[in-house]
């Protein structure tokens, strides 16, 4: 059976990666389906992803003339970044306001408020969403691909975008594994509610080997209506003593303020994960993975969401290029090209996440003493400060395959 323009793309998953995905579907006049595991009042706990780059808010505003922009205006931008050896600064550099009406280089605000505007865009281009969809059968032919989910609804098309996370239905499905490590150490992730009787400047700080709170790093971004606060454990910690409320409470009020410690909306402790899937297409070319159901990064540098973001855009335009082929040699050819350039990018974007991860850790001697003699020289060399301010977001640049992005 030819590919058929008409029916639906099915897209599986209502995140933001998934929301982008069925957006860049209509972008290319193609019709999209979005299903969702979940029930349309799903409560999200916590801010999770909370860095919008530019490059993605370019991507959403192209998809959805005007996406970018609400975004903007609904996140902000934190004009200092500062980074603290031991309590001391050895670098701070504060940066002009972005110009009125643009788009600017990011924007920093909760992830539920990134898919509450995506579905909003959604509902807007006549994407439909099918709730409490768990899909928990996927067969794939020649001709298309037939998604069946719990109560035994089923759904047919010729291309599924699979955005269904960490725990992907589908990846499972189509028998593709993830390669990769875990951190050996946790992390506790905090969101902190502002407090206007004791505002804070709104700055990133990192804090190396933090002395309040015995030595451990700790990073504090602000974002719209909140702060996110990051400890990293000693591999030997325990750490639910972080992260149980007098433990999170005790280590908040030392880094945020003592008011601070009585604002926390969410904890979380995680040890992060740096996986790729083997392949992000199926045997049959008919199946794309995109996002965390496709690749999982530790957050340095915000290339989990961003990323994904960048995989959904790039699927819609392999799925229409396909779709335009004509033959079944040429419309294969264009999703395995999707796959192979995806791919890349994650290898890329994990290899990054990971030198900013070896960075943090420092368990290597060298790179141990590179950080102290950095710390030592930061007063008379400005680029050591700026170094010591960059590695824990791994190396600038972007991957060779992502065609006008940064992931």
């Amino acid at each position: 059976m030819p590919a058929d323009p008409s029916r639906p793309v099915l897209v599986v998953g209502a995140g933001p990666v998934g929301l982008a995905a069925a957006l860049a579907l209509r972008a290319k006049g193609l019709a999209a389906t979005i299903l969702e595991a979940e029930p349309e009042s799903r409560v999200r706990p916590g801010s999770r992803a909370i860095y919008v780059h530019g490059t993605t808010l370019k991507t959403l505003d192209r998809i959805h003339p005007g996406l970018g922009i609400r975004l903007a205006e609904r996140g902000i931008v934190w004009p200092t970044r500062r980074t603290l050896w031991r309590g001391r600064e050895v670098f701070s550099r504060t940066y002009s306001s972005p110009p009125k009406g643009g788009l600017p280089h990011f924007t920093s605000l909760p992830q539920t408020i990134v898919e509450e505007l995506l579905l909003e865009a959604c509902r807007r281009a006549g994407v439909g969403v099918v709730w409490r969809a768990p899909i928990e059968r996927v067969e794939v032919t020649a001709e298309g691909v037939t998604l069946g989910a719990a109560g035994g609804a089923s759904w047919t098309a010729d291309y599924v975008v699979a955005a269904d996370g960490a725990r992907s239905a589908v990846r499972a499905a189509i028998g593709v594994e993830m390669d990769g490590s875990r951190s050996p150490n946790s992390y506790v992730i905090v969101d902190v509610a502002d407090d206007p009787a004791a505002p804070l400047p709104i700055e990133r700080v990192f804090h190396y080997e933090h002395p309040a709170v015995g030595g451990r790093n700790v990073l504090l971004v602000p974002f719209a209506g909140g702060w996110r606060a990051d400890l990293q454990c000693n591999e030997d910690d325990d750490p639910t003593a972080f992260s149980a409320p007098v433990g999170v409470r005790e280590w908040i009020s030392r880094t945020l303020g003592s008011t601070y410690g009585d604002r926390v909306t969410w904890v979380s402790t995680y040890q992060f994960l740096q996986v790729v899937a083997r392949t992000f297409v199926d045997a049959r070319r008919r199946v794309l993975l995109v996002g965390e159901a496709a690749h999982l990064f530790a957050p340095f540098g915000a290339r989990g969401m961003n990323s994904g973001i960048a995989d959904a855009d790039a699927a819609a335009a392999a799925i229409a290029e396909a779709l335009a082929a004509g033959d079944f040699a040429g419309a294969e050819a264009a999703i395995e090209a999707f796959g192979q350039d995806r791919h890349a990018a994650a290898e890329w974007n994990r290899a990054a996440a990971g030198e900013a991860l070896s960075h943090l850790r420092a368990r290597d001697p060298m790179r141990r003493v590179k950080r102290v003699g950095a710390a030592w020289l930061a007063p008379l060399w400005t680029a050591a400060g700026e170094w010591l301010d960059s590695a824990p977001y791994g190396p600038a640049g972007a991957p060779r395959t992502a065609k006008g992005s940064k992931y």
